[in-house]
């Protein structure tokens, strides 16, 4: 089936996969509470409740580093909500914001405005529907920030498009829900930011969550490995996690691999990987990361 421009995937839920993808996020509770709490009310209260009392968007924004799971926070949330509302009508649509942008003077602008207007307005007419746009700020640059190179014009227009698309949608369709995700909230347009109804940092996990990550890839490599999930009872075990605070999920999964690559004897036999090469490979990733936890 062809997708109409800007539209990367569209999938029907709820969605299987989709449901192991929120069960195995790693996150603390109350963040993940807020954050259902505020998708179910989208669809509960908006289409009951004035928007003079209540000015709802239908507009949540998840900003954080890169690798803290923003973008399958999003999916799953997505999947999690139809999943609370026990109805099999609702459908998560991914847009490709990368495929909207032309270097050619309003393009952009008609991309964008045509995506809102026609493509998700006629999706949001057939049922309940939840758009995810990831790197939001490629969609609603910060006008503010632009320079005067590379067609800033239209660029402030493609921003212009999205927000009045935004508020025309909000009246018009209150079974739509925008999860946005940004790497870099600096550089999104504050009234986009202004719409947004909830606005959440994804953080990088703490010393609890490093630990439960560690162990949880350690168990999954155990499926395959049996010995490798023994390290999790490892005495040592504790003060190893610890070593990865201030590295995000993605890098502690790869530092995993970094171990099993810590020298080719491992890398033929990764069940003969030791905790001290586990400790090893998050001093690496610490020392190489860019991220740093400021205090």
């Amino acid at each position: 089936m062809d997708l109409p421009k800007g539209i990367q995937s569209i999938t029907m839920l709820p969605e299987p996969k989709l449901a192991e993808l929120w069960r195995s996020i790693i996150i603390e509770d109350d963040f993940r509470q807020r954050l259902v709490s505020q998708a179910v009310l989208n669809f509960s209260v908006r289409r009951k409740v004035n928007r003079t009392v209540l000015p709802l968007h239908g507009v949540i924004l998840l900003v954080g580093v890169p690798g803290t799971g923003k973008t399958s926070l999003a999916k799953g949330l997505a999947n999690r909500t139809a999943d609370i509302f026990n109805r099999s009508d609702f459908r998560l649509v991914e847009v490709e914001a990368h495929g909207l942008t032309s270097s050619a003077m309003g393009k952009t602008q008609r991309a964008v405005a045509d995506l809102f207007s026609q493509t998700i307005s006629e999706l949001a007419s057939a049922g309940p529907t939840i758009v995810m746009l990831d790197e939001v700020e490629t969609l609603a640059v910060d006008r503010a920030k632009l320079s005067l190179d590379a067609n800033p014009v239209d660029i402030h227009r493609a921003t212009d498009a999205v927000l009045v698309q935004l508020d025309i949608l909000a009246e018009t369709h209150k079974n739509l829900l925008f999860i946005a995700t940004s790497n870099f909230p600096e550089a999104i347009d504050s009234a986009f930011v202004s719409r947004c109804d909830l606005v959440l940092n994804v953080p990088l996990p703490n010393e609890e969550a490093c630990k439960t990550i560690l162990e949880d890839c350690l168990i999954g490599l155990g499926s395959t490995y049996p010995k490798i999930a023994t390290l999790t009872k490892d005495p040592a075990f504790s003060s190893c996690a610890a070593q990865f605070v201030g590295l995000d999920g993605r890098t502690i999964r790869k530092a995993v691999a970094n171990a099993l690559a810590s020298d080719t004897k491992v890398a033929l036999n990764p069940e003969t990987v030791t905790i001290a090469q586990l400790s090893q490979a998050a001093k690496f990733a610490q020392k190489h990361s860019c991220l740093k936890v400021v205090n």
